[in-house]
């Protein structure tokens, strides 16, 4: 239908109902032009054949009016309604019989007034819309031979009685009747392809409109993906420093306890369980604070400094729960400094995962924690001379254990620091931490020395 001229192109072009706002106003006002001059068109011819009284074949031709109107607000509804809502009923498939039925019907006007001629503007337009530009070029062509036959026919030809007028029609009066039409069909053309340019830009306009915003959703998408990752990591991590060490603490005193028991010494059993529940409600505050930020609550009630000399007793006190004689110091270098709580909070955890180690695994009789205020940044050594390992060989287990160097390199990089380890088995163990203070997050570290944390 006209809606098939308008609002589809017939080289692939998608729809024209989606055009871009911008767009939008203008093709609107030249579909609504359109429609507008083929009825005032169509209304003078109806009002100069009704003025001249109808009569014979009058009649006829006022039904043929009626009837091409008819036709062609049949096609513009039904567009309209189908470009409203597109589950309606779609005229595009059948926009070339509607075409022919409007053609056909305006050739019948033409053959009895030459009033009617004038309507072959508005359908230059749909013809080179509703068809292919290798098809609607000849059809305009014609149409426009058919206005000048026509207009030749009633002023100056062969009169429709098919007798021969009594004065033939002077070359003055035959020249306007070929320039004309031939003029109207050339800015039809024109302004045709130029209207064609005008729909294709806004439609590629429409296109990397929605390009533009499936790329930003899917970039929305990732970031949140990637949120959601880094948010799983850092949890992870948490859990692995703080509830998971803490718990794995309180399986081992329980198992201890259990063994005073059975060696009927109640003292020692009744110390391993106090353990137990200052490890619990450690762990108890920990879970809470999840809730809240992900700040170790031991911060919270001091400095780093306290801190750290608080968890060299507390692990002191559980090695010796277990029977181990592991001792545990921590020195601190230079002038203590107030650190960001990002810093001090992996450097606490940092602490906690390695001394877990130690007490778990190292066999160590001695630990040294050594906190060292570098100016523009601060270190951290932990040392143990228990049985070493191999850190290339150190990754996770299957039962979820031997995730501390993991979250440890993670924390450490996430503040733009370094964390080295030395070991060697049978050598014990130095954790080396460095991270950079101050507006220079990424100040060079220095790599930890062999050795460098050993007492």
């Amino acid at each position: 239908m006209e809606g098939d001229a308008v609002n589809t192109v017939h080289n692939g072009t998608p729809q024209a109902g989606t055009e871009p706002t911008g767009a939008a106003g203008i093709l609107r006002v030249l579909r609504v032009s359109l429609h507008v001059g083929f009825a005032v068109l169509l209304l003078v011819a109806l009002v100069r054949l009704l003025t001249g009284g109808i009569h014979g074949t009058g009649w006829i031709t006022l039904l043929l009016a009626l009837l091409l109107a008819a036709v062609y607000l049949l096609g513009t509804v039904l567009e309209k309604r189908h470009a409203a809502r597109p589950a309606r009923f779609d005229p595009r498939p059948y926009s070339g019989w509607w075409l022919g039925g409007v053609s056909l019907l305006w050739l019948l006007l033409i053959w009895a007034s030459a009033d009617f001629v004038w309507l072959a503007f508005p359908l230059f337009f749909l013809q080179l819309h509703v068809l292919r530009r290798r098809v609607a070029l000849p059809a305009i062509a014609l149409s426009t031979l058919l206005v000048i036959v026509a207009l030749w026919f009633h002023n100056g030809g062969v009169a429709p009685s098919g007798q021969a007028t009594a004065e033939p029609a002077s070359v003055a009066l035959q020249l306007p009747m070929v320039l004309g039409p031939a003029f109207g069909a050339a800015f039809a053309v024109v302004t045709g392809l130029a209207y064609r340019a005008l729909f294709l830009e806004a439609e590629n306009q429409r296109l990397a409109a929605e390009e533009l915003r499936r790329t930003r959703a899917e970039l929305a998408r990732t970031q949140h993906d990637a949120g959601t990752l880094a948010e799983r990591t850092r949890l992870a991590r948490e859990i692995h420093d703080t509830l998971a060490q803490g718990l794995s603490s309180i399986v081992l005193m329980g198992r201890a306890a259990e063994k005073a028991l059975d060696d009927g010494d109640p003292a020692v059993a009744r110390e391993r369980l106090r353990i137990v529940r200052d490890t619990a409600a450690a762990n108890l505050a920990e879970a809470r604070n999840f809730v809240r930020a992900l700040q170790s609550p031991d911060l919270e009630d001091g400095s780093l400094v306290a801190s750290l000399h608080r968890l060299c007793e507390t692990t002191e006190a559980e090695a010796a729960a277990r029977g181990a004689g592991l001792r545990c110091r921590l020195d601190v270098e230079g002038p203590p400094a107030e650190l960001p709580g990002a810093h001090q909070t992996a450097l606490l955890r940092a602490a906690q995962a390695s001394l877990a180690n130690v007490r778990v695994h190292a066999q160590a009789s001695s630990a040294v924690v050594t906190l060292s205020f570098l100016g523009p940044e601060v270190a951290m050594d932990i040392f143990d001379d228990g049985i070493g390992f191999d850190p290339a060989a150190a990754t996770g287990r299957p039962d979820g254990s031997g995730y501390g160097l993991t979250s440890l390199r993670e924390r450490v990089a996430a503040l733009h620091g370094q964390l080295d380890v030395e070991s060697a088995p049978g050598e014990g163990t130095v954790v080396a931490i460095r991270l950079p203070l101050g507006e220079a997050p990424g100040f060079p570290a220095a790599s930890a020395q062999a050795g460098g944390g050993r007492p």
